[in-house]
């Protein structure tokens, strides 16, 4: 989960060496939490938070295969 998350912000941003996913587990619930450079963080939110909200899906699918529940929170 954190490599697809890691994969998808990289691949939008303008530095993805600054892109930093954390993890952590809470029972079946996995929060992610994403940061990235302050000029990028727009990047991931997107307009009216389309683009947020597409990582978000995507997230809640691949947990959803494996049976968790996810989070995400971009920084």
């Amino acid at each position: 989960m954190k490599q697809l998350i890691e994969f998808i912000a990289q691949s939008l941003v303008e530095h993805p060496e600054q892109v930093q996913v954390d993890t952590h587990r809470s029972g079946s619930s996995l929060f992610v939490d994403v940061t990235a450079a302050p000029g990028d963080v727009g990047r991931l939110i997107g307009k009216r938070g389309r683009t947020a909200e597409a990582i978000r899906t995507v997230a809640r699918v691949a947990a959803t295969r494996q049976g968790i529940r996810v989070t995400v929170d971009i920084d």
